[in-house]
């Protein structure tokens, strides 16, 4: 174990916040939000929604799976630093127990769901980041300042610099999560009513008509033998009717009660709460082949760089020293979101060729291949005639 994990835990026991209370402390207290529709949507039972739990699923996943690189600032160019010290955070290990996957996807889950945002601790020793720590918001938090917007952070209620805390806002002040909250609650709502809907508390399966003048000890012995033979383990059984009773079963068409209608609606409108397109979540009703790329092409330009974007501010700010943050960048590699069918990119890149805009090698490069001899000269292989060949030599006649 290394020697800042030592230090780390010579904090004194945790101590919760009024200031910034966690679920646990809102709940002994009775602060908890509830809908109109009379539901507390906290966010256990938000993720219980299945489209939130894929919205939250999709953009932290998306977000860590792109590759992070850091940067050098020349002019005009940004040059790649493949041994700097930070990749090994950022890549392998944030910590002895959290690999970087990890840190990443849950500094976004986090400013999904909560309206602090995403926060992490960087542990330095001698200046230098040496591990990333994500505590729980009761344990690492911050007072802003409504004047100024400053921030400042408290780690277990110790003042701590903000250059040392990377910190991921959600917009508008506020998470997706509790923005669609009233939306959540709705398809909560329309989630337990779906369960009871195939049940007998929604309706009942139908009715017995029974003859005026049964006797009322009667009526109660037909009504227990029919729930006896039809009802429970037993239902399916062949129903035998006497005394002139009949049986009218009830019809109930869910679809024509504009139930499905809802439920479709409710997916849509938490997906516009996240930014989402609809089909990115599995709502494939008006996906077709011609549009499905362009939505992809949506969720990276407006779903995702918003987040990337932040996130690369508040990596920089917190994991650079103050020399290198002027001439240093961390960004995570697009390249693997936006690249088209394979025959789109080859018909993009004999275009580039054609016009001498790329050379074949940097095209070879852009699908994974190696350079080959020749390839960095920028000729257009369409009216570049080919080289002539040499003129054989002439061979003595076999009769001399």
């Amino acid at each position: 174990m290394s020697i800042w994990t030592h230090l780390r835990k010579a904090f004194t026991p945790e101590r919760k916040s009024l200031a910034s209370p966690d679920a646990a402390l809102l709940s002994l207290f009775g602060l908890t939000e509830t809908t109109s529709a009379g539901i507390v949507v906290n966010q256990a039972e938000a993720l219980k929604v299945p489209v939130v739990a894929n919205a939250i699923q999709l953009i932290s996943e998306a977000v860590a799976s792109l590759d992070v690189t850091v940067k050098r600032i020349e002019g005009q160019d940004e040059v790649d630093v493949p041994d700097h010290p930070l990749l090994a955070l950022l890549r392998d290990e944030a910590n002895d127990w959290t690999t970087g996957f990890e840190l990443i996807r849950q500094i976004v889950r986090d400013a999904l769901m909560n309206d602090a945002g995403g926060l992490a601790w960087v542990n330095r020793v001698n200046g230098e980041p040496r591990e990333i720590i994500r505590y729980r918001q009761s344990f690492l938090q911050f007072d802003l300042d409504l004047d100024t917007g400053e921030r400042r952070y408290r780690l277990n209620n110790q003042p701590v610099p903000a250059r040392d805390v990377i910190h991921l806002l959600p917009p508008l002040d506020r998470c997706p999560l509790s923005l669609a909250r009233e939306a959540i609650g709705i398809a909560v709502a329309l989630d337990r009513h779906a369960g009871k809907l195939f049940t007998r508390g929604a309706r009942p399966s139908g009715a017995l008509l029974i003859p005026k003048g049964m006797q009322e000890e009667a009526v109660k012995a037909a009504r227990a033998a029919w729930r006896l033979a039809h009802e429970g383990e037993d239902q399916g059984r062949t129903a035998i009717l006497y005394d002139g009773m009949t049986f009218e079963p009830f019809t109930f068409n869910s679809t024509d009660a504009q139930f499905l209608e809802n439920r479709r609606f409710q997916i849509e409108e938490i997906a516009r709460a996240f930014n989402i397109p609809a089909p990115m979540v599995g709502d494939l009703s008006r996906a077709t082949w011609s549009n499905s790329e362009q939505k992809g092409r949506e969720f990276l330009s407006y779903t995702l760089e918003p987040w990337l974007r932040g996130l690369e501010g508040a990596l920089r700010r917190a994991l650079f020293s103050d020399e290198e943050r002027g001439n240093h960048v961390i960004r995570f590699d697009r390249d693997d979101l936006t690249r088209a069918d394979l025959a789109t990119r080859a018909t993009t890149i004999n275009s580039l060729i054609s016009s001498r805009t790329i050379n074949p090698n940097e095209g070879r490069q852009w699908l994974g291949l190696p350079p080959r001899e020749g390839g960095n000269e920028f000729l257009n292989p369409n009216i570049s005639a080919a080289p002539a060949p040499e003129p054989a030599e002439d061979k003595p006649d076999a009769a001399e």
